[in-house]
């Protein structure tokens, strides 16, 4: 394992960087975020997933330690990494992504690289180091004496930072104010930095509608709870957000995929009820266990809460600019 260590503690040293204002600061950067994040324990494994929580570290850490003139953007390295000696770190693409990623040009976009990469896949070695306290210690101290031999890490901003309790307490605020708020910060932010906010505030979106539906579909009631980290049910924008802009609990409703695709494409609605109604514009087999039609009629289920149930008017825009009748 002493072999193994070595290796990487070289690799992590002798990163290929551009060499202007004192060498790229992004990869150790992005590598200390790494770090930073099995630390905490949301990493466990070799796979590292493009998440709010990543992106958040990459931009602490530059925060504390860059001092140059250089662009802030996690893109880069998260890309580039994949050009090291030893091909410790491969881009995973999503689905028909596939020669999208191999394609430096398209990938200088936050959007395009979540769009494309499923996750990076880092050595299983390097990640069996990093899942280890002391070894990780080691690779850590050899980023900061390395690329940062002056500065020192203050501890105290990591613990004291709010930035994610902040963001899901946004998600609960009226959809007007969310509107606002997303509208300053398209304003004031740079557009690498703004499209990385939208991911993060989506990804929370997402996280919080299954978690107040108790990871239950509203509409079918499955449910399945297992061991290992996996969820049946997506959490659904009534309103696309890429119309109303809206993350917010009131324009969310937790669905299984499947009834997901159906809402999101007019076949099913809800009325002011909360009772499920069907398209009448597409057929299907009604004997099958499975037909939409048999929940015609039935009410959603909805959280508990009032605060954090759907809002009607959602579903009433829903009904007149998407569904078929």
């Amino acid at each position: 394992m002493s072999n193994i260590l070595d290796y990487f503690i070289h690799a992590f040293t002798h990163l290929r960087r551009d060499s202007k204002n004192g060498g790229a600061p992004h990869k150790p950067i992005l590598l200390l975020a790494i770090i930073h994040e099995y630390e905490l324990g949301h990493i466990p494994d070799h796979k590292i997933y493009i998440s709010p929580e990543l992106t958040h570290s990459f931009s602490l850490f530059w925060n504390q330690l860059v001092t140059t003139a250089h662009d802030p953007r996690f893109t880069l390295p998260f890309f580039h990494l994949t050009g090291e000696k030893g091909n410790w770190w491969q881009l995973m693409p999503n689905v028909g992504c596939e020669l999208w990623i191999e394609n430096a040009g398209s990938m200088r976009s936050f959007g395009n690289l979540s769009a494309a990469v499923a996750y990076a896949m880092i050595d299983i070695n390097l990640a069996t180091l990093l899942l280890n306290q002391e070894s990780r210690n080691i690779l850590k101290q050899v980023l900061l004496k390395t690329y940062f031999p002056h500065k020192t890490l203050q501890q105290d901003s990591f613990e004291q930072d709010n930035y994610f309790a902040q963001l899901k307490n946004d998600i609960y605020e009226p959809s007007i104010a969310y509107k606002s708020k997303l509208e300053d910060l398209k304003k004031n932010l740079d557009p690498e930095t703004y499209q990385i906010e939208v991911y993060n505030r989506g990804t929370i979106f997402r996280r919080e509608v299954v978690k107040i539906y108790d990871a239950t579909c509203a509409m079918s009631g499955l449910s399945v709870s297992a061991s290992f980290s996996i969820s049946m049910v997506d959490a659904c924008h009534i309103i696309p957000f890429a119309i109303g802009f809206d993350n917010t609990l009131s324009n969310g409703i937790a669905l299984c995929p499947n009834l997901h695709r159906a809402f999101d494409r007019g076949l099913i609605a809800v009325n002011d009820h909360y009772e499920i109604i069907i398209s009448k514009s597409f057929k299907e087999n009604r004997e099958s266990d499975y037909s939409f039609y048999q929940l015609e009629g039935k009410n959603i289920v909805l959280p508990q809460q009032t605060a954090y149930q759907p809002a009607l008017e959602n579903f009433a825009w829903h009904r007149e600019n998407v569904f078929k009748r």
